[in-house]
């Protein structure tokens, strides 16, 4: 990529992260979409657009960003994460605990990853495992 693609790219990027920042999630998408357009490689840049889609309710979408960010960094715990939420979203629980579980032992210090898994964790059922 060019020195101006590049500049380009960080500048729909940087303007995204505002946006979202400030709770324009729509706006953000936007902004966001370019930047994926000029680096799709980029990991940080898909993570983020897919923090965008979550936040504006595109469930789906969020979730085939933050996969395409864990084909980049398959040890991207905040991607797992992500996916978990957007596997809750969608009702699949069993899935969820497991991208949830990863996060969690990826960054077992994170508290909202712990809530998070706590919301799928089902105590009595048999087939619930323990961490």
């Amino acid at each position: 990529m060019s020195m101006s693609g590049e500049h380009e790219a960080y500048t729909a990027f940087s303007e995204g992260m505002r946006l979202l920042a400030d709770d324009n999630a729509h706006a953000a998408v936007i902004a966001l979409e370019q930047a994926r357009e000029l680096e799709p490689a980029k990991g940080s840049v898909r993570e983020a657009l897919a923090r965008a889609y979550f936040r504006t309710g595109r469930f789906q979408a969020a979730e085939q960003e933050f996969a395409a960010a864990l084909d980049i960094e398959p040890v991207n715990d905040y991607a797992q994460f992500g996916i978990g939420l957007c596997r809750l979203r969608a009702g699949d629980r069993a899935r969820a605990r497991g991208h949830l579980r990863l996060a969690t032992v990826m960054r077992p210090d994170n508290a909202a990853y712990q809530a998070a898994l706590e919301q799928v964790t089902d105590t009595d059922s048999p087939e619930s495992d323990s961490l």
